[in-house]
């Protein structure tokens, strides 16, 4: 990841357009009181009625984490002085999914800190139906990142030496830690939808002969696009299948202390367009690849490698990061490659923002609701779980924090604001949900919403950004029946309801 920049809630709006949680012992998981709650609401959830409104709120001052609120009832007409308009029948992209990287660091947590109870009831809280919140989408890391215990790639060397057969090739990595915790998430969440980026490649294969910085040579094209084939075929043997790739995390940055590569945006294209695309369309045909993984603020780069006829035809989307620019790049390069389809890959929280309540508002407001409103079908944060020191992590980022904090020294977890924003969302929207219409951006409300496939339930998340308690109303086109809720102040909610 690029150095973080403090996050400023407050400064990011996305406008309408027709388009520390206290540590607990994880053996004690099913006494949190949220997740009781989340058992409750299974429960009533089968008595629901069309009518009927379910409410889930979490709150900046942490009164209420995921907490369900008062049901609202359907009704006809309103008098509100806000209203939201939900509209089912203008559908967008249909979503795989939500959740976290499982980076080097983050299994190593759990295979090795958590004990076989803890280990079990927290994958299950995080990658199980309710009361789990569904975590559906991952990220892997294609050797070694700054969040690893040592510098690695899958294909290592000795200096001056190369091996352009990759006869050295190995995934062994990656067994004690990585494959278990991502077989396991796979076995509690069968449609957990799994990406993987590569933070360099090996060593020998770049202008510096060593994983931290430098830039690919044109003759280890071929190599690396092998090198990416053999990586997606040893973890389908192992019951893993790779979704989706990319060719370089942050291709425009190359940091000093860990694995990383720069690669600009023509010998993207070069490299997708005569070599990656080719082998994986004859080798992995169901693996897509997707340019860019890096900010908002230079969407000149993915832009630049998409007017490339030989890397388009090969490029599934773009990925994007959230560490400079703005959202809403997103939609405007989505407008110009309607059929390229959109992804947000990484984002990261950490001690430079400690505000909980201006974090729990920045995380949902604008990596939940901006990057799905901007057309993204997968949003994926950083590390799904660090330490109480922000690690492990060898170089890099000193101070980011994980979606959930792992006690090294004892198991026990922390859910943090990263958390609750994405369970708002992982939870009601399922895999293969439409986002669907609904206005945002008034009086400091903020909102997307979603309709899942299987039972056309509408899952609508609202944002309440004031100070202050904020009533509306949420009118469902077409006709004017409605509902009408207050939110607290500061305040995070998801609204589920029946067709």
């Amino acid at each position: 990841m690029t150095t973080p920049s403090p996050a400023m809630p407050g400064d990011e709006r996305l406008r309408a357009s027709p388009t520390r949680h206290p540590l607990r012992q994880l053996a004690r998981l099913l006494a949190v009181p949220a997740l009781l709650l989340c058992v409750q609401g299974g429960a009533q959830a089968e008595k629901q009625t069309k009518d009927t409104v379910q409410a889930w709120i979490t709150t900046g001052d942490q009164t209420q984490l995921m907490a369900r609120g008062a049901d609202a009832s359907f009704q006809s007409g309103t008098r509100a002085a806000t209203i939201i308009e939900v509209d089912p029948a203008q559908r967008f992209q249909e979503m795989v999914g939500f959740g976290a990287a499982i980076t080097d660091a983050s299994a190593w947590l759990i295979q090795n800190r958590l004990n076989p109870q803890q280990r079990g009831a927290l994958m299950n809280e995080l990658f199980g139906k309710e009361p789990g919140v569904n975590f559906s989408f991952t990220r892997l890391t294609i050797g070694a990142s700054d969040f690893s215990r040592h510098h690695y790639s899958f294909d290592d060397m000795p200096p001056g030496q190369t091996d352009p057969a990759l006869a050295h090739f190995s995934i062994e990595p990656n067994r004690a830690d990585v494959l278990p915790v991502v077989k396991a998430a796979l076995a509690i969440n069968p449609d957990l939808r799994v990406m993987a980026s590569p933070w360099s490649a090996p060593g020998w294969m770049k202008s510096t002969d060593s994983l931290i910085q430098g830039t690919l040579k044109p003759e280890a094209y071929a190599p690396f696009a092998a090198y990416l084939s053999r990586y997606i075929g040893a973890y389908e043997k192992e019951g893993v299948p790779i979704y989706a790739l990319t060719l370089q995390n942050e291709p425009h940055f190359e940091p000093k202390d860990y694995p990383g590569m720069r690669v600009e945006p023509a010998k993207r294209a070069a490299f997708i367009g005569g070599h990656l695309g080719p082998v994986l369309a004859k080798e992995h045909p169901q693996t897509r690849i997707l340019d860019w993984d890096h900010n908002w603020d230079e969407p000149g780069s993915p832009a630049a490698v998409l007017q490339d006829p030989a890397a388009s035809k090969y490029i599934n989307g773009v990925a994007w990061h959230c560490y400079g620019g703005d959202v809403r790049v997103q939609a405007a390069l989505h407008d110009r490659w309607p059929d390229k389809d959109t992804y947000f890959t990484e984002c990261s929280g950490g001690k430079w923002a400690p505000v909980w309540s201006d974090n729990l508002q920045h995380f949902a407001r604008t990596l939940v609701i901006g990057t799905t409103r901007g057309w993204a079908k997968g949003v994926l944060l950083w590390n799904l779980a660090l330490d109480e020191n922000d690690g492990p992590h060898l170089g890099g980022c000193k101070d980011c924090r994980g979606v959930v904090t792992i006690d090294s020294r004892d198991g026990k977890v922390t859910r943090n604001e990263e958390y609750y924003a994405l369970a708002h969302a992982s939870r009601f929207v399922r895999k293969g949900a439409r986002r669907i219409a609904s206005t945002s951006g008034y009086d400091q409300l903020d909102t997307v919403a979603f309709r899942n496939a299987d039972d056309g339930s509408v899952a609508l998340l609202v944002v309440n950004s004031a100070k202050a308690p904020r009533s509306f109303a949420v009118r469902l086109a077409p006709g004017q029946r409605s509902f009408n809720y207050t939110l607290p102040a500061a305040s995070v909610a998801t609204f589920t309801w029946k067709p």
